[in-house]
């Protein structure tokens, strides 16, 4: 069974940087394409950022386009989000995710499929 765990979340003024951590422990990531998630309070769950591990293509919401970046590390069974120019709308908790399916990294990032595995979440604050 699929586990993932979060780490890295924090205390952040706006401007700052926070580097996410996913490790997975159970099955290899080497299959699935996985992404990190957020959601805020009294809003949607949103897909931030998606990665493949069929051809390493990746997906950014277009409110994070510039300013994070998604990595993998293979050998670690590690995904990352590096988080630049943080805006306090970035305040969130981020979920980590992992997705059995075939389909495009937008796909999966807007929509996860009801077999996704996830992680417990790391709260995010950017303030000011």
């Amino acid at each position: 069974q699929l586990q993932l765990v979060e780490s890295g979340g924090g205390l952040v003024q706006p401007g700052g940087s926070l580097t996410l951590s996913c490790v997975a422990s159970g099955l290899s990531l080497n299959s699935l394409t996985v992404g990190w998630f957020r959601q805020a309070p009294g809003k949607e769950r949103e897909g931030v950022s998606c990665i493949s591990s069929f051809d390493g293509s990746t997906y950014y919401a277009d409110s994070v386009k510039g300013r994070f970046t998604i990595s993998r590390d293979s050998a670690k069974n590690m995904v990352y989000l590096q988080m630049n120019s943080l805006k306090p709308e970035d305040t969130a908790v981020y979920y980590c995710a992992a997705d059995p399916r075939y389909a495009t990294v937008q796909e999966i990032c807007i929509a996860p499929g009801p077999f996704a595995s996830w992680g417990q979440g790391t709260q995010v604050t950017v303030f000011s």
